[in-house]
């Protein structure tokens, strides 16, 4: 009896345990099942969120966007109107600067009279006829003078030139760093022609093209430029090319206005600066210049001149001039402030002159006058 109620508590111990067994698995997977599905459920649920989230980024996006679109819009108009302000700030001040260059400026001289006063660096009205010094303000202080170069390279060419018809080519070479230029690599044009786009348009390749087709070649024609201008006196005056396109030719008023009046001694010379257009044909096209000295053609009788302008130089003209009562006078301005200044000084200088003429100038015989 006792047998057997031991082997049936001990298979009731071991069903017990089975089945205990079996619950705890049972549970074991049930806890890991509701664990996968706790986490799906946290997926599930994270899914909308991110959605939400990535709609909302979209939307600020948007919205950023379209702030920046509205902001853009909004610079784009103010920076019109920023540049408008600049524009007519621009023009107003040209005109104020143009009003009081046109109205001249003296200043009590030595003698205590009213003499001009100039704004430009450097000034001078001599008298070719008499060598003398009618006024000057830093005229013997040397400067660079651009373009005024050109007139030495006209006298220094013309001495061995006789065929003005002599047709050339333009180099290629003379092209390279030439700034202003009317001409064309491997262009044929004549002397002449060559002389009008030097003295009328400020030609650079014009000048390198005379001083390579010189008697010289371009190095020994510079070099004659400076023998030149010793033997004429001029002390104070360098050159470094024949375009004055450097800042390296170098020379004072008083030189300067020595050297215009011996150019326009020469006719070849004179009679292209006292035009104020010229115009010839080129191989494919017409080529029209317009003086660059902007007195010639007005009421101011001029018998030569040259403009020049580089930054180094400022704005720069050396003129020979006719007074009223018949005189010349060479008038040079060098460093004045913008182009239409040198113009206006050049006037100023000249009409101080010709109201005081008769008691400054001395007399010159008939042969002196032109």
């Amino acid at each position: 009896m006792l047998q057997l109620v031991g082997r049936r508590s001990l298979r009731t111990v071991i069903v017990l345990a089975l089945s205990l067994g079996v619950c705890g698995l049972v549970g074991v997977t049930g806890a890991d099942g509701a664990t996968r599905s706790r986490t799906t459920a946290k997926r599930s649920s994270a899914k909308p969120q991110a959605s939400r989230a990535s709609t909302s980024r979209s939307r600020s996006a948007q919205a950023s966007r379209s702030r920046s679109s509205r902001t853009t819009r909004y610079s784009a108009s103010k920076s019109r109107q920023r540049r408008l302000a600049m524009a007519r700030a621009r023009q107003a001040a040209y005109a104020r600067q143009l009003v009081e260059i046109q109205t001249p400026q003296f200043k009590a001289g030595a003698n205590g009279q009213l003499v001009p006063d100039v704004r430009a660096g450097a000034a001078i009205i001599y008298n070719p006829a008499t060598h003398q010094v009618l006024y000057e303000s830093n005229a013997q202080t040397p400067r660079s003078i651009a373009s005024i170069t050109k007139v030495m390279t006209a006298v220094a060419f013309l001495e061995n030139e006789v065929d003005l018809a002599r047709r050339v080519t333009v180099h290629p070479d003379d092209l390279r760093g030439a700034s202003t230029t009317y001409l064309r690599r491997n262009d044929e044009v004549s002397i002449q022609q060559l002389l009008h786009l030097l003295l009328i348009g400020s030609d650079n390749v014009a000048a390198r093209t005379l001083a390579r087709h010189s008697l010289y070649g371009p190095v020994g024609f510079v070099e004659r430029m400076n023998q030149k201008a010793a033997e004429l006196g001029l002390s104070s005056t360098h050159y470094y090319d024949p375009s004055g396109l450097y800042a390296e030719n170098v020379s004072s008023a008083f030189d300067m206005a020595r050297l215009i009046s011996f150019a326009a001694g020469d006719e070849r010379i004179a009679s292209i600066m006292r035009m104020k257009e010229y115009q010839f044909a080129a191989p494919t096209r017409t080529v029209t210049l317009h003086n660059t000295n902007h007195l010639v053609g007005t009421d101011v009788d001029v018998r030569g001149g040259k403009t020049g302008f580089i930054s180094k130089s400022g704005y720069c003209l050396a003129t020979l001039l006719r007074l009223p009562q018949g005189d010349q006078v060479a008038v040079v301005v060098l460093g004045a402030r913008s182009n239409p200044g040198r113009f206006w000084e050049t006037r100023h200088l000249f009409n101080w002159l010709a109201g005081k003429a008769p008691a400054i100038l001395a007399t010159q015989t008939p042969e002196q006058q032109d």
